[in-house]
């Protein structure tokens, strides 16, 4: 039985490992300013682009996210695709 928890333990710390990684790559925007300026709630936001109410809640907190994700936030919001230096910043990740 010691050779699955081994395994187990190896996994978790590249889970882990991977994580951190992701964690460590924010990025500085501000949805949550466009979002206030709106008036509109986390839920709100995330009910008209179609995402998770914790995908808007990390967008916010600068993690990184899909370039369809920051597509359909800057829809929800009433922006055009030409606004999303301004909203998510220079950075092209995607």
């Amino acid at each position: 039985m010691d050779a699955p928890k081994n395994l187990e333990g190896k996994l978790d710390a590249e889970e882990k490992a991977a994580g951190d990684k992701h964690a460590n790559s924010k990025t500085k925007n501000n949805v949550r300013k466009f979002r206030m300026e709106r008036m509109i709630s986390k839920a709100e936001l995330a009910r008209r682009a179609g995402i998770s109410t914790l995908t808007v809640d990390r967008v916010e907190r600068g993690m990184t996210c899909r370039m369809d994700t920051k597509r359909k936030i800057l829809e929800a919001l009433g922006l055009k695709p030409q606004d999303r230096v301004m909203v998510f910043g220079d950075a092209e990740e995607d």
